[in-house]
């Protein structure tokens, strides 16, 4: 139980700034400084460095609590605050007297895991991934001009508004066809759904743009939808991507043929500035127009030639005339020239020939020789000159061994000069180590 101001009695009237500052005293004094656990949501940093934002009950509870972190504190945080992320937070309890608020103030702050609705999101990230949503080689290009432009938004957004104008200033020729959708709460992913595949089935527009304004990840949670995912994936066109801030990323963006950072960014991706077409064109006619006319004065310079040889036809068969006969001196030239050279080589191949038949029939003249003299050493004739004889069998076979003798045969030995009869009257076969002792 709250205890009365001392001194003051129970019935006085209090103002409200009076009321507001013992409200913050009671809280101070009652908590002291305290740790709280909570689910970051709406979280902004402020040019003087300060940070606002709102800590969610971990537990699921509708409880929230506004939190500020003053920059010096904010200074002492050693990672990237960002919606979603759970954490712990160390300070005091107070009341925002300006708006007679509650008002946590941070004095320190660290991370105490992924908060429940950045858990889902990893998770669906990491399953739409897996499945190839995600793929680079899976978009396609966008068109480089666009003569429509669909846009998938909300028409009381201030989003719709920046793309309008942005398009209006860089584009004016381009037609808009928007396509109205609802891009926060519950029943937002349906309408989101059901607006691209609208664009998808009427074929209108060469590009689309899906966008919408910033806001905390609660706020923009339809463009994580996976049924938001797999619709943009399957649309007809190339889907330009366009949702909250720089720092925002959704996995419409991830699947997206384009991801811009703003709306802005989208309707500037979507069409390229109008004074850059034109002189790109311009450019281009004068690069024509240049063209154009080196062609034709190279034309207009054959054209003269051509007329010039036709006024002159007489001097044109002269010179063919003249160029016909050199043709034919030079084809006599080159037929007789050949000729004389052939008949200069003739004394000189002919002297090659007879000399080239000389020392053939030389050559083969010694070889005779040598084969002759080689014939006449093997002639069993000049054997027999040195005293050796050659023994016949009675039937004219050559008897080259005494084992093949019997005694009492009859042989016949010839001589180098003549024939005799010869009677075996004892046969003595030689052994093999005493024929290796016998002389020559």
């Amino acid at each position: 139980m709250i205890e009365p101001v001392p001194g003051r009695p129970r019935g006085a009237v209090r103002g409200v700034g009076e009321l507001v500052r013992e409200v913050g005293e009671t809280l101070a004094g009652r908590f002291g400084a305290i740790t709280v656990r909570g689910e970051i949501s709406g979280f902004s940093r402020a040019s003087s460095g300060h940070c606002y934002f709102s800590l969610k009950d971990a537990e699921g509870e509708t409880a929230m609590l506004r939190c500020a972190m003053f920059r010096r504190a904010a200074t002492l945080v050693d990672f990237e605050v960002a919606d979603g992320q759970l954490v712990d937070v160390r300070g005091r309890l107070g009341v925002y007297e300006p708006r007679g608020e509650l008002q946590f103030v941070v004095e320190a702050m660290r991370r105490s895991g992924a908060g429940a609705l950045f858990e889902r999101f990893l998770k669906l990230r990491a399953m739409l991934e897996a499945q190839g949503l995600f793929d680079a080689e899976r978009k396609r290009p966008i068109s480089a001009f666009a003569c429509t432009i669909g846009v998938v938004t909300s028409l009381d957004g201030a989003a719709l508004h920046d793309v309008l104008t942005a398009l209006s200033r860089r584009a004016p020729h381009v037609r808009v066809v928007i396509y109205p959708s609802l891009v926060q709460g519950s029943e937002a992913p349906a309408a989101l759904c059901a607006a691209i595949e609208l664009a998808s089935r009427r074929g209108e527009v060469d590009t689309l743009i899906v966008c919408r304004g910033g806001g905390s990840l609660e706020d923009l949670w339809a463009f994580n939808d996976e049924r938001v995912v797999r619709a943009i994936v399957a649309a007809s066109m190339p889907v330009i991507c366009g949702v909250g801030h720089e720092t925002d990323v959704t996995l419409a963006d991830l699947a997206a043929d384009l991801r811009a950072p703003t709306p802005t960014a989208a309707a500037e991706l979507a069409a390229p500035l109008h004074s850059s077409c034109l002189d790109r064109l311009a450019s281009l006619a004068e690069a024509m127009s240049g063209r154009m006319h080196r062609v034709l004065d190279d034309q207009a310079q054959w054209l003269d030639r051509a007329a010039a040889r036709l006024l002159r036809p007489s001097q044109g068969m002269r010179q063919h005339g003249q160029r016909l006969a050199l043709l034919t001196q030079r084809l006599s030239a080159a037929m007789h020239r050949p000729l004389e050279q052939r008949h200069a080589e003739l004394p000189r191949i002919e002297g090659h020939l007879r000399r080239a038949a000389a020392l053939s029939l030389a050559l083969q003249r010694q070889r005779s020789s040598g084969l002759a003299g080689r014939l006449q050493a093997l002639d069993p004739a000049q054997v027999l000159q040195r005293g050796y004889a050659w023994f016949t069998d009675e039937s004219g076979h050559a008897v080259v061994s005494a084992r093949n003798m019997e005694v009492g045969a009859r042989l016949r030995a010839v001589l180098a000069d003549g024939t005799a009869g010869v009677t075996v009257n004892d046969v003595e076969p030689l052994g093999i180590e005493r024929l290796q002792r016998q002389p020559d």
